[in-house]
């Protein structure tokens, strides 16, 4: 049985903060879940499963109003909805199902606290544990600007503001990273990869989606954020590439980026 179960659209870097951490650290996971708009047929609950054709065209008292970044309703039972008040995936649980676990840096977490003093993860003493959680809190904002920005581009509602908010989300945020490297460092906390890589690797990587539009970017005549980072924040660029390629990280972000940049590739020879 697993440590930990994660229930959640895919593919979805965010989900990466769990699957690296796992890991690096030995903890055992269960990843269940679809494509999103699959999941719209899908019984959300511990048990996640899709849905029967017979499920599906029956009424039933599982089905809920679909919120950010789903439509029309979806199918959440009471225990799911107990677990996991928010109703949102990605999701993990316990192995009882009793437990909840919601937002991704909070399942990253704990997938650190799961393996215990053996992998430091989340630093080696109090001191650079919270230094961790100031790097995950303020991910945080970064990933509400940017996912309102990529939802966004994904349906008809990208305006110049929303541009704007994610333009300067990613500015503090990298240029934050970018500082904490400086001079030279090799790792954001310590002399180890911690929660705080592992998360600004899978946050970049998400974002990095945003080059795929390209060309709907430019039907608004706005510039793609991420367009030059490299020169810009030479030192978090290099971070992130050098994280990518390590064992623990790239099953999840090389196939990834593979894809993207064969998306890329159609759409600017679209």
């Amino acid at each position: 049985m697993a440590d930990l179960r994660i229930f959640s659209y895919q593919p979805n870097p965010r989900i990466w903060k769990a699957t690296i951490a796992a890991r690096l650290c030995g903890v055992s996971l269960e990843v269940r879940g679809a494509r999103p708009r699959e999941l719209a047929s899908w019984l959300w609950d511990f048990d996640a499963r899709p849905l029967t054709e017979a499920e599906r065209q029956s009424p039933d008292d599982t089905a809920r109003a679909a919120r950010t970044g789903f439509s029309g309703s979806l199918r959440k039972t009471d225990a799911f909805l107990t677990a996991n008040p928010f109703g949102t995936v990605p999701v993990a649980f316990s192995p009882d199902g009793r437990t909840g676990i919601f937002e991704s840096n909070s399942i990253m977490r704990a997938v650190a606290r799961l393996a215990g003093d053996a992998h430091p993860l989340y630093g080696a003493d109090a001191y650079t544990a919270a230094r961790v959680d100031s790097f995950l809190d303020v991910s945080l904002v970064f990933a509400r600007d940017s996912q309102i920005y990529l939802l966004a581009m994904n349906g008809d509602g990208l305006t110049a503001e929303i541009h704007a908010s994610a333009e300067k989300a990613f500015e503090i945020y990298l240029s934050g990273i970018e500082q904490a490297l400086a001079p030279d460092r090799h790792f954001l906390v310590g002399d180890e990869v911690t929660l705080a890589d592992i998360c600004f690797v899978a946050e970049i990587c998400l974002f990095s989606r945003e080059r795929a539009n390209r060309e709907r970017l430019r039907d608004l005549d706005l510039p793609v954020i991420s367009d030059g980072a490299e020169a810009r924040f030479p030192r978090a660029m290099a971070h992130h590439q050098r994280l990518s390629a390590l064992p623990a990280f790239a099953p999840d972000v090389g196939p990834y980026m593979a894809k993207l940049e064969a998306d890329i590739a159609r759409a600017d020879a679209g």
